[in-house]
């Protein structure tokens, strides 16, 4: 079947950017006849542009507070009719219905309300019904009917239509109706994802009988994990609170992120956000190598990356306050290779200076999103995961002093800092910290007294004086023995073993202060 030429084009947008020039354009340059709905067809009538109302098609009223516009044979026939078809075309004559060679629609806009924290009524009204029902009819018949979604595609539309007079090519018809039902479908699950979340005696919203998931492609990835696999990035259009995100950065400088960049990246940029105070987090190999707070970010970046200079040589870094030329001084005074900083900002000479080595990714997140409520999602092989995002509320008021020797107050900071620092470190995890930095970390071990002992290494004559966290409770006594005799003098663990007792008394016996926390952080 030939392109077919385009004579009738129907309206209805939401989003009204850009659709009186393209109207126009279909109008001056086409003789294309324009039928449009409500809003859309006031906006094209305004400014002088021939229209005709849905209802002169119809010859029935937009009725039902606009419920009910295009819900109606002589839209629908219009769009479904298979134009190749004989019986379709004489039911179409006996009954009245012309062709409809165009459809422009876009949604009303659900998730927008939603997010705006509407009432349940505002959200129910901002479900659309005929719009995705246009867009399915014309999407389904792409062979003769071209429908677009998105006003950036307007222009490219019109370059097509001058290239093949007045006609869209198979090949683009086809791209669009992917566009319609992928939209469609993220649409579907909005609705579905808020409509679980809003059902009475729901025993748990966060995680419905069925979930559907929103997922839009941001990016081809070069590779994966490693060369030889294929990979890319979505951004989850369900994510609640997207600013600041890292999925949302805005990439400022340096080569495409890769699968690697973008996991170490979320570690690190997940740990600085633990802190209130000026902090940089250092991971390589989706370890912490570097934690620090301070006075400003420029110290914490100084501090964070003497805390194991090696390891820190290739990683990447997060600050939760904005980099400065003076940051980007010290980063070059140490001669760091690094493959990729997320900050809220990057000052106009921190960028300036930064030039000079194009391949470093600087990410501006715009701002610092506090850890929420949100779900997450891991995959498994036929499957994924799903849990809460391990954000809990602690401090002073919710720790339990466990043994005989009470922390002073500048030990529970350094205490708090280690728990927070610790939640990075893959499980099991251990973590030693001295003036509100990280000197010594091990993580990711069948067994937590190697953790220890790995963490004990790494820090050396600097664990004399030292705090130290668990991630989760010790199982035996060995693994505290190790810090304990390493010279550490505080140390802060979730408690609930039935060997806490023994702990304990280990504690009392090397003279340390133990904190039971309640609550563990695995990261796995």
């Amino acid at each position: 079947m030939e392109n077919p030429q385009i004579r009738r084009v129907l309206m209805s947008v939401t989003d009204k950017t850009g659709i009186v020039e393209f109207a126009r354009s279909l109008v001056d340059e086409f003789g294309c006849q324009i039928i449009s709905t409500g809003g859309t067809a006031r906006a094209i009538a305004d400014a002088g542009v021939p229209v005709t109302p849905i209802d002169e098609v119809t010859q029935f009223p937009e009725m039902m507070d606009g419920r009910v516009k295009t819900l109606h044979p002589r839209v629908h026939g219009g769009l479904l009719g298979k134009r190749d078809n004989a019986d379709h075309m004489r039911q179409a004559e006996e009954h009245g219905i012309e062709m409809i060679d165009m459809v422009v629609v876009n949604l009303y806009a659900f998730q927008k309300t939603v997010d705006s924290g509407a009432d349940f009524d505002t959200c129910i009204e901002n479900i659309d019904i005929g719009g995705p029902s246009m867009l399915r009819s014309a999407a389904k018949n792409f062979a003769s009917v071209t429908v677009v979604t998105d006003p950036a595609k307007y222009d490219d539309v019109l370059s097509e239509m001058r290239e093949l007079d007045g006609r869209t090519s198979y090949d683009t018809r086809r791209a669009f109706a992917l566009d319609v039902f992928t939209t469609t479908a993220a649409y579907d699950g909005a609705i579905s994802r808020w409509m679980a979340g809003q059902l009475e005696g729901a025993e748990d919203a966060a995680f419905p009988p069925a979930v559907a998931l929103g997922l839009t492609k941001k990016q081809d990835l070069r590779y994966g994990e490693n060369p030889h696999q294929a990979a890319a990035f979505y951004t989850r259009d369900d994510f609640p609170n997207a600013d600041h995100t890292l999925a949302h950065a805005l990439q400022l400088q340096g080569k495409e992120l890769s699968y690697n960049n973008y996991l170490d990246l979320d570690a690190a940029w997940a740990a600085v956000r633990e802190y209130d105070a000026p902090a940089c987090v250092i991971v390589k190999h989706l370890t912490p190598c570097g934690v620090c707070v301070d006075e400003n970010v420029t110290a914490a970046y100084k501090r964070a990356h003497e805390c194991d200079p090696v390891s820190a040589y290739g990683g990447v870094m997060a600050f939760n306050r904005p980099v400065t030329g003076e940051t980007v001084a010290a980063i070059y005074e140490n001669k760091q290779f690094v493959e990729a900083i997320v900050a809220p900002e990057f000052s106009g000479d921190a960028c300036e200076m930064y030039s000079s080595k194009p391949n470093c990714r600087l990410l501006a997140t715009g701002g610092v999103n506090a850890p929420g409520e949100a779900v997450e999602y891991r995959s498994v092989e036929g499957g994924l995961l799903a849990q809460i995002s391990d954000s809990v509320t602690e401090g002073f008021d919710t720790f339990e002093v466990a043994g005989d020797v009470q922390p002073t107050p500048e030990q529970m900071e350094e205490l708090l800092f280690a728990w927070r620092a610790v939640k990075s470190v893959k499980s099991n995890a251990i973590l030693i910290a001295k003036d509100n930095m990280s000197v010594g970390a091990g993580g990711g071990q069948p067994n937590r007294v190697n953790s220890a002992r790995i963490a004990v290494e790494q820090a050396g004559d600097k664990a004399k004086g030292a705090v130290a966290a668990s991630d989760a409770f010790f199982p035996f006594r060995d693994g505290f023995d190790v810090l304990a005799d390493a010279g550490v003098v505080a140390v802060i663990e979730p408690g609930g073993s039935i060997r806490d007792e023994e702990v304990i008394q280990a504690a009392n016996e090397k003279g340390v202060a133990l904190v039971f926390t309640g609550h563990r952080h695995f990261r796995h």
